[in-house]
């Protein structure tokens, strides 16, 4: 049986391994941002709980992928300090796939809000 203070100590660590990633690393801030105006958007758009089931896959996905290679970048600075070219290579691709993630959520969100937005401008004029 797992212990109730184990648990609650898991959190607490998961808790300050996210706020320091937010504290120390620019993109997992940008991030943060585009995920709070894309919240922003589609309060205001009235999207859809499926689409909101979308959104926060999407969200998900590029603040995990971001942990992820942050974790790995530190793992990767603590085994090799000095330049190695196998350790910036697992680097290059590890960003990548936050690169990945990123552009198809984005893609996701522009195939949401696009109709929505092209509406509501509409609406406007």
């Amino acid at each position: 049986m797992v212990s109730f203070n184990k648990l609650i100590n898991s959190f607490k660590y998961a808790i300050r391994g996210i706020k320091s990633a937010l504290k120390s690393e620019q993109n997992m801030k940008v991030h943060f941002i585009i995920m709070e105006l894309v919240i922003l958007m589609a309060i205001i758009l009235n999207i859809n709980t499926f689409e909101w089931l979308i959104i926060l896959i999407c969200f998900m996905s590029v603040i995990s992928s971001e942990l992820f290679n942050t974790a790995m970048e530190k793992c990767v600075d603590l085994a090799s300090p000095k330049f190695n070219e196998l350790a910036k290579l697992a680097k290059d691709i590890s960003a990548g796939a936050v690169l990945v993630t990123a552009f198809f959520s984005a893609l996701i969100g522009l195939i949401i809000f696009l109709p929505k937005i092209i509406i509501f401008v509409k609406g406007l004029m």
